[in-house]
């Protein structure tokens, strides 16, 4: 496989997981029982089509939108108000998802606040909402040395969330898919950020991820792990549901299954799973349904060409 597969493995990856945890987000884990999710799904929670993606892709492409061109915070705010207001990189032309964080922190940043304090910061603003895009800042940083890997995750996730453990949430998940991205199988992956991690990051927010990085997680049953919106139980969960499967399509159908948030925590699984499996074993008729996905095939492409050329 091309290197620069990874590409598309990763973009595929979070919009299918989120595809298919949009018509049930919000469901309760005890529903999903008895009616899980299987395959892609239509109308449902948002009344949307099969196939269609929410905020979290949406946030993720216009990332990897900006990261087609120069590395610019401002010019990712850009595309965020664009987003929002004008319905850039929507599946269908309209918002109909988005988070109270993400909403507020859009609304800073076009009122003329600065990328770098947009994000919130108080302990509520602990929501997912930059994990679930972070993504594509993996092929940016991924020959940086651990600090500036660290530097660019921190200024990429305060455009919505600037607190600590947001910002050491997305760092983690990019660790982890760093190491997946140089070879490592989702256990080797796995214990590289639990040993990796804390010897680098050093400050009172860790204390939040000691479950992650114990080294232990995947001992935990799954009536232990959480599907909500909070960012430390997105992570934990994302990371148990690879760790506990051995396919893409298990990994992010476990994942929505959790019930909750199901859109992100499928997206956030669907990012690492994609990346370990290869987008050419997600289910063709999940692929086939997703909303424009010759639009996603071409940021893909020109992405690709940034990054690897």
């Amino acid at each position: 496989m091309s290197y620069n597969q990874y590409i598309k493995d990763a973009l595929l990856g979070v919009a299918v997981g989120d595809a298919l945890g949009v018509p049930v987000e919000f469901s309760s884990r005890s529903l999903l029982t008895e009616t899980p999710v299987t395959g892609m799904r239509g109308y449902g929670t948002h009344g949307q089509p099969a196939g269609t993606w929410s905020d979290d892709s949406s946030l993720t492409f216009c990332l990897a939108d900006m990261l087609c061109g120069e590395y610019n915070l401002q010019h990712l705010a850009t595309r965020f108000i664009s987003w929002r207001y004008g319905a850039y990189w929507t599946p269908h032309g309209t918002v109909f998802d988005i988070g109270n964080a993400t909403h507020e922190a859009i609304s800073r940043l076009r009122r003329g606040t600065s990328p770098a304090l947009a994000g919130g910061v108080d302990e509520h603003s602990n929501g997912n909402g930059s994990l679930m895009r972070i993504l594509p800042l993996l092929f940016h940083i991924k020959d940086m040395p651990i600090a500036d890997r660290y530097r660019h995750t921190a200024e990429v996730s305060s455009l919505t969330h600037r607190h600590q453990r947001s910002i050491n949430g997305c760092f983690i998940y990019l660790e982890m898919a760093r190491a997946i991205l140089q070879g490592q199988t989702p256990e080797q992956a796995y214990q590289t950020i639990c040993q990796t991690v804390p010897a680098f990051l050093q400050n009172d927010e860790m204390s939040h991820y000691e479950r992650v990085l114990s080294g232990q997680l995947w001992k935990l049953t799954e009536a232990e792990i959480n599907g909500g919106g909070y960012v430390v139980h997105s992570l934990e969960a994302s990371i148990w549901c690879l760790l506990h499967t051995s396919t893409y399509a298990d990994a992010v159908l476990k994942a929505v299954n959790l019930g909750g948030d199901t859109d992100t925590t499928g997206a956030i699984t669907g990012g690492l799973a994609g990346l370990v499996y290869g987008w050419a074993t997600i289910p063709a008729d999940w692929i086939n349904v997703l909303a424009k996905r010759d639009a996603i095939d071409v940021l893909i492409a020109n992405l690709q060409a940034k990054i690897y050329s």
